[in-house]
């Protein structure tokens, strides 16, 4: 999917919004456990029930692999049930040299058939090359998340510099690729950092985990991240995935992704006309 692509997206559905799969067995509900595979199982009914109101599906890699080649079954399921019309995205945080990477990016971009890919930048240039070789694949860089202990090295001003350590890694990393297959990692948690990132990537896409059930506020995110093609990815995991757990559950999903839809059209329509 290219960039104008999600754009026009974005249009039609009037929403930004993503699902992250993070699949849970001990949180899915109970009458599932009898299902063959009862991931999968959850997974397709939470796209069956969420694909009206969103435009991408983030699975977490973490909750696959717990489950060994039994959870890795479940997503390769997962992703060949994926509608064509839709941007995948796995989280997957992957960081390592050269030649892992290219291990990596094959596992995600050839195998498993994903649009995307995260990926942690600290290893440098030679370690996220080997993503960005892939025609009409993204790579998504760890940029300013939303977790606690992100101020630990994050935000350390960098010496003799006003820069941040954060944006040291995005104004750099940006040089190595452009806005139509590299993206951003930014936590609605700190609305505040979206002014600095947008002064340095103006037009890349950024993916915005953190609304929701972390508390971040879609409001501040579309005021200071939106740009001229939206340029936002808004994540919501567990308020969504987790909005029911009887056996209504896809419907309660399908309820709770509408009203982020909703607000997300609103925004659109504020930003757009």
């Amino acid at each position: 999917m290219t960039r104008q692509q999600l754009f026009d997206k974005i249009k039609e559905k009037e929403s930004f919004l993503c699902v992250g799969l993070d699949t849970d067995l001990e949180k899915i509900p109970k009458h599932l456990l009898a299902a063959e595979d009862p991931i999968f199982e959850f997974n397709k009914q939470i796209i069956d029930a969420t694909y009206p109101y969103a435009i991408a599906y983030k699975p977490n890699l973490a909750f696959y692999e717990a489950l060994g080649s039994r959870g890795l079954a479940s997503l390769e399921k997962t992703m060949e049930y994926m509608p064509d019309d839709v941007f995948t995205i796995a989280d997957a945080k992957r960081g390592d040299i050269g030649n892992t990477s290219n291990m990596y990016a094959k596992a995600f971009f050839e195998n498993m058939n994903f649009d995307s890919v995260t990926v942690t930048p600290y290893m440098g240039e030679d370690s996220v090359t080997p993503y960005l070789n892939y025609s009409r694949k993204w790579v998504i860089l760890l940029a300013a998340t939303s977790n606690s202990g992100s101020f630990d090295f994050q935000e350390v001003l960098i010496e003799n510099s006003s820069e941040k350590l954060y944006e040291r890694v995005i104004r750099t990393s940006a040089t190595w690729s452009n806005p139509n297959n590299m993206m951003y990692v930014v936590g609605a948690t700190r609305p505040e950092s979206l002014v600095g990132v947008r002064a340095l990537v103006p037009d890349h896409f950024l993916l915005i985990p953190g609304v929701g059930a972390q508390g971040g506020s879609l409001s501040q995110v579309c005021k200071y991240g939106m740009n001229r093609q939206c340029g936002l990815i808004v994540n919501s995991s567990r308020g969504i995935i987790y909005a029911g757990n009887g056996e209504d559950f896809a419907q309660k999903a399908a309820k709770a992704a509408q009203e982020v839809q909703v607000q997300m059209a609103a925004e659109l329509q504020k930003h757009f006309g």
